[in-house]
């Protein structure tokens, strides 16, 4: 028997917060990095029904709000481990498409040596550490980058994305109580998107509100909707400034909905019907977003267009160069998987080389 979704849905469209710091320029970056989150997606999808791509296909669909949202009120010296749909917060904070692309054509070049797929790898030059199939395992990581911040005396703090489904994991109450301990400036982002791949939210926690969780580790709690980018942003910065600060660490429930399955293989069969296209037709972040553009006169249909066909351009220029890389070769497998050290130094030597 199908479960049935307990999901709150507003009674009407919404349209994005006005209270806001940000200029108008940063609100045509804003919709720059959404669109270019929502539109990257949608060529990977193209490009795994092509056969093109290695390995599963995870989308943010419905939910790139809340990644590019938050990650856009952090500094550049800031940390952050996101999810699989967190894709918008790699481009906000400079991991390219072409990089990405990489990874999933499984070419030479890919960061990970064609060992993993999508942004499955790290950038530590830009904060980026990539997420890992082990939900949760990486708060517990942040907290030790915060540690060797603080002894360094370094200005950071560090997001942990999760899902709602891994605040029910040891390592979620670990790295969270031992951060709320230490007053680390860790904020904890968990998006409640509905389902914890297939189980939905009320068979994965007593509580009726994942941000109450903060109340039982003595740190600050708060709860945004992840649908509305600016209201994301909004939390983040007064999150950031509050940890940076030193009051210590922050828990922010995003409320959003995810309108693919876990992958492009699941399709969603626990989903009740129905609730998929309401949350399409009445909650869409990217067209809540325009339509909040266009009402303060920040953009208008024909701007959104440009950028729009910019963009694609853009996306299929970087996809092209990144498939037109070469693929890996058999003896690479060896590298950081054996000690390359007793490796022969003539074979060590042609693939560093290369």
């Amino acid at each position: 028997m199908k479960a049935k979704s307990k999901l709150v849905k507003p009674k009407k469209p919404l349209t994005c917060t006005s209270k806001t710091s940000l200029s108008n320029e940063q609100f045509i970056e804003l919709y720059r990095y959404l669109k270019l989150t929502r539109m990257f997606d949608e060529k990977t999808v193209r490009l795994k029904k092509q056969a093109k791509l290695t390995g599963g296909v995870f989308t943010s669909l419905g939910q790139e709000a809340t990644a590019v949202g938050t990650a856009y009120a952090l500094k550049p010296q800031d940390f952050f481990a996101p999810l699989i749909r967190d894709i918008g917060a790699c481009f906000v904070k400079g991991i390219e498409p072409r990089t990405i692309f990489l990874q999933y054509f499984g070419r030479r070049s890919a960061p990970s040596r064609a060992t993993d797929v999508q942004f499955h790898f790290a950038d530590l030059d830009k904060g980026f550490v990539g997420p890992i199939s082990h939900l949760g395992d990486l708060i517990p990581v942040m907290t030790g980058v915060l540690l060797a911040a603080r002894m360094k005396k370094e200005d950071r703090v560090a997001v942990a994305y999760i899902g709602e489904g891994a605040s029910s994991t040891g390592v979620f109450h670990e790295g969270v109580n031992f951060a709320a301990v230490k007053k680390l400036p860790l904020i904890t982002v968990i998006e409640n998107n509905g389902y914890a791949y297939s189980t939905p939210t009320d068979e994965q926690s007593a509580v009726e509100s994942f941000v109450d969780k903060a109340v039982g580790y003595g740190i600050k709690g708060m709860q945004t909707d992840g649908n509305d980018i600016v209201a994301c942003y909004e939390t983040m910065k007064e999150a950031s400034v509050y940890a940076r600060a030193g009051n210590g660490s922050v828990l922010i429930e995003a409320l959003t909905y995810r309108r693919k399955g876990h992958a492009e293989h699941d399709n969603q069969a626990y989903v009740p019907a129905g609730e998929i296209d309401w949350w399409a037709k009445n909650n869409d972040p990217v067209v809540r977003y325009e339509r909040f553009l266009t009402k303060n006169r920040i953009l208008s249909r024909k701007n959104m267009l440009e950028i729009e066909n910019e963009l694609k351009d853009f996306l299929q220029a970087e996809s092209e160069w990144a498939e037109n890389q070469p693929l890996p070769e058999a003896e690479d497998a060896a590298m950081e998987v054996f000690d390359n050290n007793v490796v022969k130094p003539a074979f060590k030597k042609k693939v560093l080389e290369n």
